[in-house]
């Protein structure tokens, strides 16, 4: 055994020396290939890495190499699972965080990156530095305060075997955590990988002299990856994260406060971002925008919130409960129905893979696995429920005036301002719009089968707002039409009013004009008596001359009647 033991030592030797120069070999050859920036030479690079990292497992500038690779081809999934132990709110042996006991802060209506609790990440914050690298600023008593250009040297070592392992980890991993729509950690990777660069770069220029304009440490040795830097978009990147994180924040601030109006307002300027957001993320501020809707009574936009989020993530949970709640609302029990189906078959699904879907670097907000049997009860005993009313007659009973938005006996002119301002906003072919603004993974199902779900999800809807607006204006036709004949009786009525008052007047007036007649008769009566009296009078005195004239003689002047 002695006489053997430098012969193995020997061929193990030769053995690690062998497969060290096949190693360098793959990697010389990997970054001539990604050197030239292109997705075919790249992915070739990728598989180089493979073989060289099977081989050593632990080489870093290997691995480095292949994350920044990886990062370039925009896998981002690789990425995330070469490199999930440094994910903060990975926790290991949790089963995909399904036993996390921190809750959705929209109420059941979480996503896929709500933030996370300070717990979690201050536990594993621990564990994001290497034990050889504790603290951020370096151990002082490694530090070189001599003017030796031998001491120089040692520390510049010292601090790229120290700082150099994990550096380009959180910069890479933040970065791919962004995409993936895990913005909080993305947050927090990209401040510690700022924080290590930053001391990095302080530890080397202490060795530098007055008159040294030195590389950073790691691209005089070729250590360094030739693709694009990560740390230069470090800093724009992390202050997107920051506001795209402060606006929902304050969007669910607002929510909570009973300002649904202005939740809704950050919601949509942070899905109205002109700098793409990832799906996840995105699908996550739909369902808090559609809470919103709902406590303002837009239960139209609502839907339609929730239907574009079904759209990019059918499985998505927290959207088929919170449309399905909308449905109930609304009284359409037969599309609700159906929601609450295809969510018992996903919790069915979970308790079948015991797991909940999705990585388990991925953090799950909205549901927990151990709530799963629970919820299942309930849910079957929730359908058993809307089956019993659908078959006693409920099912066709939809509350348009909800739906639409009006108060019930509303005038045609609202209904119309309404139904107007919600066809042109819901249009099946304007569904497809915020597909555009978003960011997708290359291993996301087909484009064009997500436009394809939002315009069947907007046409359902559709149809379902023009059949509210055909039913809600033969009721607004129906109650013209009464206001119409009620007018007509009550002018009728008045008509009939106002002839009786002038059959009344005219009775009233009949005896009145009756005595002025007999008047205007005694009148004549008593005028042709007078004058009868008078004529008989002057009759009488004339016959009374007459008689006196007759009885006296009157001489006659026979002379003149000589003449």
């Amino acid at each position: 055994m002695a006489a053997g033991s430098p012969t193995l030592t020997a061929e193990k030797k030769r053995w690690w020396l062998s497969n060290k120069k096949v190693v360098d070999k793959y990697l010389r050859e990997a970054r001539v290939l990604v050197s030239t920036q292109e997705q075919s030479n790249v992915s070739a690079a990728v598989g180089l890495l493979d073989v060289a990292l099977a081989i050593s497992p632990r080489h870093e500038a290997a691995l480095e190499l292949r994350a920044r690779s990886l990062l370039f081809l925009r896998r981002f999934r690789e990425v995330a699972d070469m490199l999930q132990d440094y994910i903060p709110s990975f926790k290991v042996g949790s089963g995909g965080g399904g036993d996390d006991d921190s809750s959705s802060s929209l109420g059941g209506a979480g996503d896929h990156s709500s933030v996370a609790s300070s717990a979690p990440i201050s536990r594993e914050r621990v564990k994001l530095l290497s034990p050889a690298r504790e603290r951020s600023d370096g151990d002082r008593s490694f530090r070189c305060f001599s003017v030796s250009e031998l001491k120089r040297r040692l520390v510049a070592g010292l601090s790229k075997s120290s700082d150099r392992e994990g550096q380009w980890r959180y910069l890479v991993l933040g970065q791919a955590c962004c995409h993936l729509g895990m913005m909080e950690d993305a947050m927090v990777l990209l401040q510690i990988g700022r924080r290590l660069a930053s001391a990095a770069f302080r530890r080397e220029s202490v060795c530098w002299s007055d008159d040294s304009f030195t590389s950073i440490a790691g691209e005089e040795d070729g250590t360094a990856a030739p693709l694009p830097s990560v740390s230069e978009t470090a800093s724009q990147l992390l202050s997107h994260i920051k506001l795209v994180l402060r606006r929902r924040a304050a969007a669910m601030a607002a929510l909570d406060a009973g300002l649904p109006a202005e939740a809704v307002r950050h919601f949509s300027k942070v899905l109205d971002s002109r700098r793409g957001l990832p799906g996840s993320f995105a699908a996550g501020c739909l369902i808090g925008r559609a809470a919103a809707y709902r406590a303002t009574g837009r239960l139209a936009d609502a839907i339609a919130d929730c239907n574009r989020a079904l759209a990019l993530y059918p499985s998505f949970i927290a959207a088929l409960r919170s449309r399905a709640d909308l449905f109930e609302a609304v009284r359409a029990l037969a599309d609700c129905l159906h929601d609450l189906e295809h969510l018992k078959l996903l919790y069915d699904a979970i308790l079948r893979d015991r797991k909940l879907p999705g990585p388990p670097w991925r953090p799950h907000r909205d549901v927990r696995y151990r709530d799963i049997p629970a919820n299942l009860r309930a849910l079957t005993a929730r359908i058993q429920q809307l089956r019993g009313r659908i078959a006693g007659g409920e099912g066709n009973d939809v509350d348009y005036y909800a739906l639409i938005g009006v108060r019930r006996g509303c005038s045609r002119k609202e209904l119309e301002r309404a139904h107007l301002l919600l066809t042109l906003k819901h249009k099946p072919e304007k569904a497809v719009g915020f597909v555009d603004r978003l960011e997708f993974l290359d291993d996301h199902r087909d484009l064009d089968a997500i436009r394809d779900q939002a315009r069947m999800s907007a046409s359902i809807l559709h149809r379902m707002l023009q059949k509210g607006y055909a039913n809600i204006m033969v009721a607004v036709m129906d109650e013209e039409a009464a206001v119409k004949q009620r007018a007509k009786e009550a002018a009728a009525a008045t008509a009939a009013a106002a002839a009786i008052q002038v059959a009344a007047a005219k009775t009233a007036d009949k005896p009145r004009a009756d005595r002025n007649a007999g008047g205007k008769e005694c009148c004549k009566g008593s005028e042709k008596a007078a004058a009868a009296v008078f004529q008989g009078v002057f009759c009488r005195d004339m016959a009374v001359v007459g008689s006196m004239l007759s009885h006296r003689a009157i001489p006659v002047k026979y002379e003149a009647l000589s003449c």
